[in-house]
C-alpha cells in the first residue's frame, strides 16, 4: 500500500454474520413475552432502561460501518410501521447464518474466483438477491393465499367504538392489537392502560363518514404538536384534554373572557415596522461630514420610531375593532408591542412552534397573517376559551375551538403524557407515536405487486385448499394484491408458522416443475427456516409449546379443505375444528386457551381471542420485505474504506436517546 492511502478492509461473509450476531445478541434481551429491559448506563452514571428495539439499537455505541447500516435500515423501517425493530434483527440473523450454511457448502473455486471466500462471497450474494427478487414477486401471493385466510379485519367503527366492549366484540380484538404492541415496549402493567388511552384518542379524532387512515395519518403528522410530556408522575396519570395546547406561556397577561367566546388572529411576522432587513447594515462614521450624516440618521431613526409605533397602534386598533383579545406569535414581537397589547387588554403569546401554529390552523380554519395592515375575516378564529393551564412545573396556553364537532367532524383534543422522569416519559410518547404508525400501516396496506401479472404462479398442495386458482377471477393484479384494511392475525408466531407452511407447501411444488422454477425451492426453504426463528425465540423458555403450537397449526391446514379462520376463545383443555356443517371436532390441547376455527361467514358471531394478543399482517409482510432489503445491500458490501475522520454526524442521528437528567447527547 502507498504512502498516504487508506487502509482497506476486504469483508467476508463471516464479518457480516458475525456483525448482525452482536446486535442480535443485544436485542434477544428484550424479545418476546418474557423479555426484559435493557439498562444502558454512561461514563457519568446517568441511566436509560429500555425495551424498545429502536431505543436500544441507537444507543450503542457503534464503530463498524456494517453495523450502522444495518440500524439505518432498521430506522428506516421504523419510522414507517412504528414496530418490528427487534424481529428485523432476528430474521436478518437467521437468515445470513443460512444463507452461510448453504454458500458453504454451495461455493466452488473456479476461474472466476481465486478464492474460497470470494466464491463463497458471490453465492451468498446471488441467494441474498434471489431471495428480495421472490419475496417482491411472490411473497404478497403467499401471504395473501396462506395468511390472511386465518386472520381477520378489524373495522375501524368497532375500533372507535367504546373500549367498555364485551370480550367477544372485534373492538376487544383491537384492544389485544394495541396491547400486544406496548407489552413489545413498554411492559405489561402498562399496556392495558395504555391501549385504552389510545383507542380514547381515536375516538375523538374519528371523522365522520371517512377513511381511518385519513384520521391516523392526521394524528401520525400532528402528535408532536398533540401531545404534552409530564415528567414526575406516574403513567396512570395521563389523560386527554380538550382542544389544543400550544407550549408557551402568556407574554402579557391572559384575557378575562368571562365564558364569552374569544378571538384570536396569528401572526407569522413582526408587528413592528422593522428599521433595517435583513443584511442591511447601518454606517456611522467619525469627522465633520460624518457628524453631519449621523445627525440626519438619527432625526431619520427618530421619525421612523415614531411611524412605526404610529403603525402599531393602527393594528392594535384594527384588531380590537375585530374583537380580537389574544395574539398568537410565531416570532418575538418588541417591547413596544407588548406594552401597547397590554394597555388595550390584548395578550399575546410569543415563539409558537411551527407545527402548533399549522395545527392552531387546521382546528381553527384561520389563515395565518402575513401582512399585519391587511387583516381579514378568515384570519380572526372563533375559540370557546384561551387560558393558562399547569401540568406539572410548567405552564402553557390552553385554547379550545369553538363549534370544533359541527365545522371538523371530530371531538379536538390533546394527550397528556406522564411519567417518573424525562426519559420515561420520552420513552411512552415514542410508542404512542409508533403506534399510531403501526395502525396507519395495519389500515393503509401498501400495493404488494405490479400490474403485471406474476411470472411464478402459486400452486400449494391441494390438501390444504390454498391455491390461487378461481381466485377473485374478474379483479386485477392490482386488486388481488392488496390487503384487506385492518388486516391481523394471532400473535405468538402464527404469521411465521402458516407462511413457513405455505413456503414449503410453494418449494415442493415447484421442485417438480420445469427448470424455471428451479431456484425457487432453496430461497422458499431458506425462507421458511428462518421465519422459524421468531416463534422459537418467543417459545424458547418452553421449546414444548414451540411444537404444541406449531402442530395444531399444521393440523388445521391438513385437515379443512376451505380457507377459514383462526378463532380463540376462553375455554378449558380443548381445541375445536369447526369444519363442513360447522360441526365442532375437538382436537386435544393443553392450558386454559383453546383454538377452533370457522368459515368465514361465521365470524360475525365468533370471538378472536389469545392471551399473546394481535398483530398487524401488513407490518409483517413490510417487516420481510425491508429485511430482504438490508440482506441484499449488505451482503453487496465487499470493501469497506476506513477515514480518519470521526462520524460523529451519524452517531448524532442515530442517537435520539433521552437520558435521565441530561440533555447531552454527545457521546453513548
Amino acid at each position: 500500500m502507498g504512502v498516504g492511502m487508506q487502509p482497506v478492509e476486504h469483508l467476508h461473509l463471516e464479518h457480516v454474520l458475525q456483525t448482525v450476531c452482536v446486535l442480535e445478541s443485544v436485542v434477544l434481551r428484550s424479545f418476546g413475552p418474557e423479555g426484559g429491559q435493557v439498562l444502558f448506563t454512561r461514563d457519568t452514571g446517568q441511566a436509560m432502561l429500555s425495551r424498545s428495539g429502536t431505543r436500544i439499537l441507537t444507543a450503542l455505541r457503534l464503530e463498524h460501518p456494517l453495523a450502522r447500516m444495518v440500524v439505518e435500515c432498521v430506522l428506516r423501517h421504523s419510522t414507517v410501521t412504528g414496530d418490528g425493530s427487534k424481529t428485523f434483527i432476528l430474521l436478518l440473523a437467521s437468515l445470513l447464518r443460512m444463507i452461510h450454511t448453504t454458500a458453504c457448502k454451495e461455493a466452488n473455486v473456479s476461474h472466476t474466483y481465486n478464492s474460497r471466500e470470494a466464491a463463497e462471497a458471490a453465492t451468498a450474494t446471488h441467494i441474498a438477491d434471489e431471495l428480495l427478487a421472490f419475496a417482491l414477486e411472490e411473497l404478497d401471493d403467499l401471504i395473501a393465499m396462506g395468511v390472511v385466510p386465518y386472520g381477520c379485519c378489524l373495522s375501524w367503527e368497532n375500533f372507535a367504538a367504546k373500549t367498555q366492549s364485551p370480550a367477544h366484540t372485534n373492538n376487544h380484538c383491537v384492544q389485544k392489537l394495541l396491547a400486544s404492541f406496548f407489552h413489545s415496549r413498554l411492559g405489561r402493567t402498562q399496556c392495558d392502560f395504555i391501549s385504552d388511552l389510545t383507542c380514547e384518542l381515536l375516538r375523538h379524532w374519528k371523522c365522520k363518514n371517512d377513511q381511518p387512515s385519513l384520521s391516523l395519518r392526521f394524528i401520525n403528522d400532528n402528535l408532536p404538536a398533540l401531545h404534552t410530556p409530564v415528567s414526575g408522575f406516574p403513567i396512570g396519570c395521563s389523560h386527554l384534554i380538550e382542544g389544543q395546547v400550544i407550549h408557551r406561556d402568556f407574554a402579557t397577561a391572559c384575557p378575562q373572557t368571562d365564558h364569552q367566546p374569544v378571538k384570536a388572529v396569528v401572526f407569522t411576522e413582526y408587528l413592528q415596522p422593522e428599521l433595517l432587513r435583513a443584511g442591511e447594515v447601518l454606517e456611522l462614521g467619525c469627522g465633520e461630514q460624518r457628524m453631519q450624516e449621523n445627525s440626519r440618521q438619527d432625526g431619520s431613526i427618530v421619525q421612523f420610531n415614531a411611524w412605526a409605533e404610529r403603525s402599531i397602534e393602527c393594528v392594535i386598533a384594527n384588531l380590537l375593532s375585530l374583537g380580537v383579545s389574544v395574539l398568537l406569535s410565531a416570532v418575538k414581537q418588541s417591547a413596544a408591542v407588548l406594552a401597547l397589547a397590554a394597555q388595550a387588554d390584548m395578550c399575546i403569546v410569543e415563539c409558537i412552534s411551527e407545527d402548533e401554529l399549522s395545527l392552531f390552523a387546521q382546528l381553527s380554519g384561520a389563515r395565518p397573517v402575513t401582512d399585519c395592515r391587511m387583516i381579514e375575516p378568515d384570519h380572526i378564529a372563533t375559540l370557546t376559551f384561551c387560558r393558562p393551564i399547569l401540568l406539572g412545573a410548567h405552564r402553557y396556553v390552553h385554547v379550545a375551538f369553538h363549534d370544533s364537532e359541527e365545522r371538523l367532524m371530530v371531538k379536538p383534543c390533546s394527550l397528556v403524557i406522564c411519567g417518573p422522569g424525562e426519559g420515561q416519559t420520552d420513552q411512552y410518547a415514542c410508542a404512542f407515536q409508533d403506534a399510531i404508525r403501526m395502525l396507519l400501516s395495519t389500515w393503509e396496506p401498501m400495493g404488494m405487486t405490479a400490474a403485471a401479472p406474476s411470472k411464478r404462479r402459486i400452486q400449494l398442495n391441494k390438501s390444504t385448499s390454498l391455491h390461487t386458482e378461481n381466485q377473485l377471477p374478474s379483479a386485477s393484479p392490482i386488486q388481488q394484491s392488496l390487503l384487506e384494511p385492518g388486516c391481523v392475525i394471532p400473535a405468538g408466531g402464527t404469521f411465521e408458522f402458516l407462511l413457513n407452511h405455505a413456503l414449503l407447501q410453494h418449494g415442493r411444488s415447484c421442485s417438480v416443475s420445469d427448470d424455471a422454477n428451479a431456484g425457487i425451492p432453496v430461497v422458499s426453504q431458506i425462507l421458511a427456516n428462518a421465519l422459524l426463528s421468531v416463534p422459537r425465540q418467543i417459545y424458547s423458555h418452553s421449546p414444548q409449546r414451540f411444537l404444541q403450537t406449531q402442530t395444531r397449526l399444521l393440523s388445521f391446514t391438513e385437515n379443512l379443505s376451505h380457507p377459514f379462520s383462526l378463532v380463540y376463545k376462553q375455554e378449558r383443555n380443548t381445541v375445536l375444528v369447526r369444519g363442513h356443517g360447522n360441526s365442532e371436532c375437538p382436537v386435544e390441547g393443553k392450558g386454559k386457551q383453546s383454538m377452533h376455527c370457522c368459515r368465514e361467514a361465521d365470524m360475525s358471531s365468533e370471538v378472536f381471542m389469545f392471551d399473546s394478543g394481535l398483530e398487524s399482517v401488513s407490518c409483517k409482510y413490510q417487516l420481510l420485505l425491508a429485511v430482504l432489503q438490508c440482506l441484499s445491500s449488505l451482503l453487496h458490501v465487499d470493501t469497506v474504506l476506513r477515514t480518519h475522520t470521526a462520524l460523529h454526524t451519524q452517531s448524532r442521528r442515530l442517537a435520539n436517546i433521552s437520558w435521565e437528567g441530561t440533555e447531552d447527547e454527545t457521546d453513548y
